[in-house]
């Protein structure tokens, strides 16, 4: 269960690790933005705007010289309902994915003050058995079984999903 920074964004947490990453040459990540078309602004302040286009994932970048994809999610319930996750995101993951990519889901459980590292595979199998009449949320209880590892701090890292992320290669399942 990571501990640190309570009440701070899962966005801000992941943000702070991958800084750390970068800084001590593990990985190199970025936050990609929305595409954003300003109309109006005042300074550094938007005041009017739209978003051009989709945009493809949260996370991108380079770890042990492959390339890695990832969505942030977050839920308050004891479940993570798939509607959270749009066709986009998971096209682009697909493709991704399929000429060598590390692609997986990072989901926070607010309440329970727990995150977990889940491969793109998984969530592409709930998605699929969703869309033929199956369960449209994924439980907390799959994910401590069998559908995920629980991100952790650690090694200085605010949310050191990396070890994880290594150990699910290692099994083969990234």
């Amino acid at each position: 269960m990571y501990q640190g920074n309570r009440g701070m964004g899962l966005e801000n947490l992941i943000n702070l690790t991958n800084d750390t990453y970068n800084r001590k040459g593990l990985a190199v990540i970025n936050k990609r933005p929305t595409p954003v078309k300003v109309m109006k602004s005042k300074g550094t302040k938007v005041l009017s705007g739209f978003y051009e286009s989709k945009s493809t994932v949260d996370y991108d970048g380079v770890y042990q010289g492959r390339a890695i994809c990832f969505e942030a999610k977050s839920t308050g319930e004891k479940r993570f309902p798939l509607k959270n996750i749009h066709q986009h995101q998971l096209d682009y993951l697909y493709l991704a994915e399929n000429v060598g990519a590390l692609c997986f889901f990072l989901i926070e459980f607010r309440k329970l003050n727990q995150v977990f590292l889940v491969p793109f595979s998984v969530v592409q199998h709930y998605v699929e058995h969703a869309k033929l009449g199956g369960r449209k949320s994924i439980t907390f209880d799959d994910f401590n079984f069998y559908a995920a590892a629980e991100v952790r701090t650690g090694n200085g890292v605010p949310l050191d999903y990396l070890p994880v992320l290594e150990k699910l290669i290692r099994e083969g399942a990234a």
